[in-house]
């Protein structure tokens, strides 16, 4: 069955449950919408389900920045209130407001 709501909002700041990274989200598949050899190089016992929302963010850890692509059940809210860093957030979002980025260009 598919979920009709996301958990989480565009210009949300997240963490994932299981690894040390971080990002801000900045689009949202309603269920799983990526490459099959992307979903099969997931290791069989930490695959997520397709059935649900899948989240793309502007990520960065201690090494680097990238785009992570996470299901919604790995994901938790970061109400830490820190900015994240990634080069790329001020081409997407305004400054941080309230632990979260408001929009700064329209998406469709």
């Amino acid at each position: 069955m598919l979920k009709s709501r996301a958990r989480f909002h565009l210009g949300q700041v997240v963490r994932h449950r299981k690894h040390p990274f971080r990002g801000v989200i900045f689009d949202v598949d309603a269920m799983f919408s990526n490459t099959e050899e992307w979903y099969d190089a997931i290791p069989e016992d930490s695959r997520p389900n397709k059935d649900q929302p899948f989240y793309h963010l502007l990520a960065e850890n201690d090494q680097s920045y990238y785009v992570a692509y996470v299901s919604e059940q790995n994901l938790v809210a970061d109400y830490s209130g820190e900015p994240v860093d990634h080069p790329d957030v001020p081409e997407l979002f305004g400054e941080i407001e309230d632990g979260a980025y408001p929009l700064h260009v329209h998406m469709n």
